[in-house]
């Protein structure tokens, strides 16, 4: 059974599923980058709109590189029936060991679950 579309070998990058993929040499030129650099790293984007924080890159041994921090953005998802059109703030501290801390803005007009107060 074909695992779901975006699933990579943590180890070599490539896509798991066997189709065409235009992101393995992208990735793992990233990933050395991340590797070298030893400092923290923001990887900011869009994607599927779904708000989360996380560390998911692994060296080529299968450690976290915990340097490395994935932040995927708040965005209108209507087609969803999800109006997630809310917005982060960064905070920028370089005396700070992760350097980089985020605080989720909701717009009281937006919510839809837990109405605003």
């Amino acid at each position: 059974m074909a695992q779901a579309p975006g699933r990579r070998d943590p180890m070599t990058l490539a896509e798991t599923d066997g189709l065409p993929d235009g992101f393995q040499e992208f990735l793992l030129a990233l990933r050395d980058q991340v590797v070298a650099f030893k400092r923290p790293v923001a990887y900011v984007h869009g994607d599927s709109h779904y708000f989360r924080i996380d560390k998911p890159f692994l060296n080529a041994l299968g450690q976290r590189l915990e340097n490395f921090t994935r932040v995927e953005t708040f965005g209108d998802n209507q087609a969803n029936g999800n109006n997630d059109v809310n917005w982060l703030k960064v905070l920028v501290d370089p005396r700070s060991r992760e350097v980089f801390a985020y605080q989720q803005q909701i717009v009281p007009g937006n919510r839809v679950a837990a109405p605003a107060p």
